[in-house]
């Protein structure tokens, strides 16, 4: 029951990235992600406090941080880009191939085979995905070229994080602390340096933070801060 309890704990979190993401306004990709982790982080960090072992876990090789720490920046990025700039419902469509992705990539493990019916399984929950979606119209534009891509470089980018993720099974779970901690850090690194602060509406607003990034802010502003229409 318990373990059944957190997978669907796990779902409903899935589930909602996507509209907490959506009702976040303007915020841009890397500063999001430094909000998210930063909280996650905090939890974290909460919570390894109160085991004797917790922090001695952050002890891993440097591949496995590499790992841990690029996966969850990587697809974050592509995946908050993807919904700046394309339709919620249609960016989320192409972001969630990563269980398809996930089931073919995992044909290519050592000691792994995939059967006929984990690929007929996987494209009928596409299928039925697309089904519940569409039934008020899905269209592609290709206006949106550039969040259709992101999405799927976040789905590509999960799906690889997932399977390599298997080569380090002993890692405990309590080193994704670490990674989340070292994401929140380098997001908002690269957010002071390339993007333009803007706090989600309502919120309270920091006297002093810098309101933009610096002149690397240009780099990403073709397509970042374009609104979603």
């Amino acid at each position: 029951m318990h373990a059944t309890l957190i997978g669907l704990s796990a779902i409903l979190m899935w589930s909602l990235l996507a509209l907490f993401t959506a009702l976040s306004g303007e915020v841009q990709p890397f500063q999001l992600a430094a909000m998210c982790f930063s909280v996650a982080a905090s939890i974290g960090l909460i919570s390894l406090a109160t085991k004797p072992s917790g922090f001695r876990n952050l002890r891993q090789p440097l591949r496995v941080w590499f790992l841990g720490v690029g996966g969850l920046i990587g697809y974050h990025f592509f995946y908050f880009t993807a919904l700046r700039n394309a339709p919620a419902v249609e960016a989320s469509l192409i972001g969630y191939l990563w269980p398809l992705l996930i089931v073919i990539g995992s044909a290519l493990l050592p000691g792994e085979r995939i059967g006929w019916h984990h690929v007929t399984g996987t494209l009928a929950g596409l299928a039925g995905t697309v089904l519940i979606i569409s039934k008020n119209g899905l269209s592609f534009d290709g206006s949106f070229a550039l969040g259709y891509g992101a999405a799927l470089l976040s789905a590509f980018t999960w799906a690889a994080y997932s399977l390599l993720s298997r080569r380090f099974e002993t890692v405990p779970t309590d080193a994704v602390t670490g990674f989340c901690a070292v994401t929140a850090v380098f997001s908002l690194i690269c957010h002071l340096g390339l993007e333009q602060t803007i706090w989600p509406k309502g919120t309270y607003q920091f006297p002093g933070w810098p309101r933009a990034g610096a002149g690397g802010r240009s780099l990403l502003r073709m397509g970042l801060r374009r609104k979603t229409r």
